[in-house]
């Protein structure tokens, strides 16, 4: 029913209380345990319906109830890898699919390029259900009576449901998505669309509140489940579109983290140099960080900050200074131009206390600290 965006999370991490069952196209699928709880609630709900369409199946009914959960489940999944697909087909990597209880989320890392990519993996999902609605009600008039018909009418319905809730026009849908790509268009503003999608879905949560009281003015018999139905959705409709709102916000703003304005000066000293020799050279040149060389010359590894001032001063005349060094791994050099969320999510898919930072002939320019990108981060979101 929605997608979200990462700052480049490792494929391998899953939050918690989530199961994984399978991958499609190299895309995990993940079941939150919630679901079981929907699913057993689905069961008990149309279990009087099946019984009506297959007397005597006494427990069995129940069986029946939890494989037409399984049968939505697998709609929604649809729906879903509808997401994945057109992201993919875009070039953006897909993390995962996580069905919840109350319908799904495709993960992806980064953003869309553009307002139409934006436009059409946000609208590819609503259409992907309503024609699985669509299939559905053909199949109607030559589907027999009884239990299959039961299950085809649920299907068609469900799914129309979720295909036209999906299309309203205010975050965390799919709809708000649609909003934002339109907003981006209009305005040039990602960040702008992200923003007004996110009020626009406050205005639908509020709405989802009020629906039992509009059925109640209506005339229609409202139940205590409907009302409990009303807020667990506005509730969730009302978290992620504060989300959206907040996220907005804080994005526009990370244009700002330039790693070239952040960088320290850093002075090269050979591996076996002693480590007070080579805090010695950096302090004369006013550095912030010290590198190694190999035998060839070239950068091999940064000093770990942390471990040099943990490391007492009369030992460091006895210490190499490639004693405290991380060994430069990939992603641990990154080009001294990146800014904003290509900075944070190659931070992110590297984790480490310093980068090296090269000029695009490959002359190094410096060393990334990530506390001060951090601070930064923390200024440029206050």
């Amino acid at each position: 029913m929605a997608h979200r965006t990462g700052l480049g999370a490792p494929a391998e991490h899953r939050d918690p209380g989530t199961l994984r069952i399978g991958s499609i196209g190299g895309v995990d699928v993940l079941v939150r345990t919630s679901w079981l709880l929907v699913a057993a609630l689905i069961s008990y709900v149309v279990a009087p319906r099946i019984e009506a369409e297959a007397p005597g199946l006494g427990a069995l009914t129940y069986v029946a109830g939890l494989a037409f959960a399984v049968l939505l489940t697998l709609s929604l999944l649809l729906h879903e890898v509808s997401h994945a697909l057109v992201a993919k087909r875009y070039g953006i990597p897909v993390r995962s699919i996580t069905l919840h209880f109350i319908g799904g989320v495709t993960a992806v890392d980064g953003e869309p390029a553009t307002p139409k990519q934006e436009f059409w993996i946000s609208f590819v999902g609503p259409v992907t259900s309503l024609g699985i609605g669509g299939a559905a009600l053909a199949l109607y008039p030559i589907t027999p009576d009884g239990l299959l018909k039961f299950v085809v009418v649920g299907l068609a319905g469900a799914n129309l449901v979720v295909g036209v809730l999906n299309l309203v026009p205010g975050m965390p849908l799919d709809g708000g998505r649609v909003l934002r790509s339109v907003v981006w268009k209009v305005t040039g503003s990602p960040h702008r669309g992200t923003t007004v999608s996110g009020w626009a879905g406050r205005v639908v949560a509020v709405l989802a509140l009020l629906v039992p009281v509009l059925l109640v003015e209506l005339g229609y018999e409202v139940t205590v489940l409907d009302y409990v139905i009303a807020g667990i959705f506005g509730w969730f409709l009302w978290s992620a579109a504060t989300a959206a709102i907040q996220s907005g916000r804080i994005r526009a703003r990370l244009p700002a983290l330039r790693a070239r304005e952040l960088a320290r000066r850093v002075v090269a000293a050979e591996p076996e140099l002693p480590l007070s020799e080579a805090h010695r050279r950096a302090t004369a040149a006013q550095a912030g960080s010290i590198m190694t060389l190999d035998h060839a010359g070239r950068p091999a590894g940064l000093v770990n900050e942390a471990a040099l001032a943990a490391t007492p001063e009369e030992r460091r005349p006895w210490v190499p200074v490639s004693a405290v060094a991380r060994t430069l791994e990939a992603g641990l050099t990154l080009p001294a131009d990146i800014s904003g969320e290509e900075l944070l999510r190659a931070m992110q898919r590297t984790p480490a206390t310093e980068y090296l930072l090269v000029e695009p002939d490959g002359s190094v320019f410096g060393v990334l600290s990530t506390a001060d990108v951090d601070r930064a981060f923390a200024a440029a979101t206050d």
